[in-house]
């Protein structure tokens, strides 16, 4: 009810701001500020990280060797058996001499559970668990549950399809040792980027997202967990009360939890956990659904904490506001042409009037356009040409996906019930899908040699017939 109330008091409030004062000002200076805004905050960033980078080669960062806390790797798996024994295999090749590696079999109703404990008697540093079939649903119980029988000192949080480089936590561990750091997150890829469309617009919108938490990290302001390839230090988990177990978003959830605690998150785009794209629309919509009602309701549930936290620092604060207002947008930007729309109808205002909201539109996805083209410049080293025209797709593979949906998710937060359903991602796709065209392949290089071996028996019938009919004569 909170979140309901505060929710309409923030879309009530811009709707009785614009239609006023479009009387009497024209409001679309106001949608054209806060771009303004948004794009001087990213010119700092991006000014914040050129300078550190000029910093660290002049001056690079310190090492300490000897910081080698014990980890405590978990990996949730619910209806996981396709993909998770790669997925150990892989996490227990990493060069780091200290972890152990929980799995926790999430209610599957397949053979995950089987897979878990056969890895745990095959590694030593391998631990199943197996949960209650009643137990209480969602990947935060799932890590709260195993955070109590964790030993590390730092845990390590894997999806069930991550794969990873041997030096992994190698380059991960030296930036949680400062105090008063209490996360690191490492860069997401989308290992089959090039399966498709959907799974290259997905890796670009990842490489947005790195090029984001790059400059956050620089500014250090609200930096924030991805879920895949996180890492806590204990002592934080511990202070914040470990995850939220009614949260649609674990990691978002605890990324505003730590900050408000005045714990700092940091980004390492150093290194990189590969996890798999979704290659069907349907199974994206459902996932980036529960990524965005999740982000939205956690900034509804800690509005007053954010604005009134002693421990949160000033830049954080700041920062997470900047990064508010690409979700007021969408709501701001068809309230102004629905309300112009309609004094334009009813001969209330002039037609150019609309048509200054909608070039306001034009700039706000130039933005995004530009955004993504420099992401895949600087972090993917794309050549020009191919960086214009993947940031031009990427730009309304975004539009299609987010701006329906923030519009959606407001409804839904305002009129309907809130349910807890966390869209589970679908993994192992692409096995699937690799296991079927060979299952293909194989079928019909068996159906072309019985053909084969069909015809040969034909023609060599045929050809004894020919030959005992030449003997008689």
């Amino acid at each position: 009810m909170k979140e309901r109330i505060l929710l309409f008091t923030i879309v009530f409030g811009l709707g009785v701001f614009i239609y006023i004062f479009q009387s009497y000002f024209n409001t679309v200076w106001g949608l054209a500020l806060l771009c303004t805004f948004m794009f001087i905050y990213a010119m700092f960033m991006n000014l914040s990280y050129k300078l550190k980078k000029r910093k660290l080669e002049k001056y690079p960062e310190i090492i300490n060797r000897n910081y080698k806390p014990f980890v405590s790797v978990m990996i949730p798996a619910h209806n996981e058996e396709s993909v998770i024994e790669n997925t150990v295999l892989n996490i227990l090749s990493m060069d780091y001499e200290k972890f152990e590696v929980i799995l926790i079999d999430d209610r599957s109703t397949d053979n995950t559970a089987s897979v878990l404990k056969d890895l745990e008697k095959r590694f030593d540093k391998v631990t199943a668990l197996i949960r209650e079939k009643d137990a209480f649903p969602g990947k935060s119980a799932v890590l709260n549950d195993a955070f109590k029988i964790a030993k590390g000192d730092a845990i390590l949080v894997f999806d069930a399809d991550a794969t990873v480089e041997p030096d992994f936590l190698s380059i991960l561990i030296p930036k949680l040792e400062p105090k008063d750091v209490g996360a690191v997150q490492a860069r997401k890829i989308i290992r089959n980027k090039n399966q498709n469309l959907l799974t290259r617009c997905q890796n670009n919108e990842y490489t947005m997202d790195a090029h984001f938490q790059v400059g956050r990290d620089s500014v250090k302001g609200a930096v924030e967990l991805r879920g895949n390839g996180e890492l806590i230090k204990r002592e934080a988990l511990i202070d914040i009360g470990g995850w939220n177990n009614y949260t649609l978003v674990d990691d978002l959830d605890m990324s505003t939890r730590l900050h408000i605690k005045g714990w700092d998150i940091r980004f390492c785009i150093d290194t990189a956990v590969y996890e798999e794209g979704i290659m069907y629309i349907r199974p994206l919509y459902r996932q980036r659904r529960r990524w965005l009602e999740g982000t939205i309701r956690r900034y509804l549930e800690y509005f007053g904490d954010v604005l009134f936290s002693k421990k949160m620092s000033l830049r954080a604060s700041l920062d997470m506001t900047a990064y508010i207002s690409q979700f007021i947008m969408p709501g701001w930007f068809l309230m102004e042409i629905l309300i112009r729309g309609f004094k334009v109808l009813a001969k209330q205002a002039p037609p150019h009037m609309l048509y200054s909201s909608i070039i306001i539109g034009c700039v706000i996805g130039f933005g995004f356009f530009f955004a993504a083209r420099y992401a895949l410049r600087r972090y993917d080293y794309m050549p020009r040409l191919d960086a214009t025209f993947e940031a031009l797709e990427t730009s309304i593979y975004l539009l299609i996906i987010w701006f329906p949906l923030v519009l959606y998710i407001c409804f839904k937060i305002l009129f309907m019930k809130k349910d807890m359903n966390w869209g589970k991602t679908a993994h192992g796709l692409v096995l699937e899908e690799e296991a079927s065209i060979k299952a293909f392949i194989k079928k019909e290089i068996e159906k072309t040699k019985r053909y084969t071996i069909e015809k040969t028996e034909q023609y060599t019938d045929k050809l004894k017939q020919i030959l005992a009919e030449k003997g008689e004569k």
